[in-house]
């Protein structure tokens, strides 16, 4: 093919571009696109933060993709909760969001729409499977079990944060995933709404601790009632603060730790009548 080398050359009387227009053009590209972020209403300057979306599941429709999340690593009473959601693709809820963009009123909401359009499943790890286990252990152990509590086994699981679940099916751990895999979102609004759930119920079993106010988070509030009344039976033992009131209400069920590093008297009885020859192994 013959191009013709004249139509990449500007005809000699095109008229040449100034060179304030030229400054110009990269502040009207730089103008145009922040005039097209889009702005939360109401607030000036604020730049909307995109809502998670359901573009990874899409790529892998053809087989069944699930996200899985938990709630409650952070507290120091109650369970971790893990749920495991396969969403309907033709019936997604409006509105999923991570869990902790959302008000209460908001995933209490979804909570319901989502069970009413999905496979969903929820596996909870004890405070004395995380005592035992250790808080990590015990939360990968939950998320397993949810995503093979599902009634329809998945062919690719996402799961928030770093770790891969040992599953017998792909598995893709996405950092942030609650703010961006669709599914993900969607499983943190249902381990988020059970667990409050059942802090709440936990509350009615153990008053005066406040369970249904800060769902046995760190706050002021709970640590005031750990020190007036010692931990319960729902406090996970080996958080520093409930570790404390432990030993402040009940001493005797801490055991004493072995200093290794002390160094006690070695006393050496000889018989008497006895001579050591200190040569002897010279």
């Amino acid at each position: 093919m013959i191009r013709d080398k004249s139509a990449k050359k500007p005809a000699k009387d095109a008229p040449k571009a100034s060179a304030a227009a030229k400054k110009a053009a990269p502040a009207k590209a730089k103008a145009a696109a922040v005039k097209a972020a889009p702005v939360l209403p109401g607030k000036k300057g604020i730049i909307a933060i995109a809502p998670p979306s359901f573009r990874r599941e899409r790529a892998l429709i053809k087989r069944p993709v699930a996200g899985c999340d938990e709630a409650g690593r952070g507290p120091l009473a109650g369970p971790v909760v893990a749920a495991a959601v396969i969403l309907d693709p033709d019936r997604i809820p409006r509105g999923i969001d991570d869990s902790k963009r959302l008000t209460a009123e908001e995933r209490e909401k979804l909570f319901d729409k989502i069970c009413a359009t999905a496979q969903v499943s929820v596996a909870v790890a004890s405070p004395s499977r995380i005592d035992r286990d250790n808080i990590l252990r015990a939360s990968l152990w939950a998320l397993k079990r949810a995503v093979v509590a599902l009634p329809e086994q998945p062919r690719h699981v996402f799961v928030d944060g770093r770790d891969r679940l040992d599953t017998a099916c792909d598995c893709e751990a996405v950092i942030g995933g609650d703010g961006i895999v669709l599914s993900i979102a969607a499983a943190s609004i249902i381990a988020k709404v059970t667990r409050d759930r059942l802090m709440c119920a936990l509350a009615q079993d153990c008053p005066g601790y406040g369970f249904e106010q800060h769902k046995g988070y760190a706050v002021p509030e709970h640590l005031d009632a750990l020190d007036r009344l010692g931990p319960s039976v729902h406090h996970r033992s080996f958080f520093a603060p409930v570790a404390a009131a432990r030993a402040k209400h009940m001493p005797w069920t801490v055991e004493p730790v072995q200093d290794l590093f002390s160094v006690s008297e070695v006393e050496v009885q000889m018989e008497a009548g006895v001579e050591v020859d200190a040569s002897a192994n010279l």
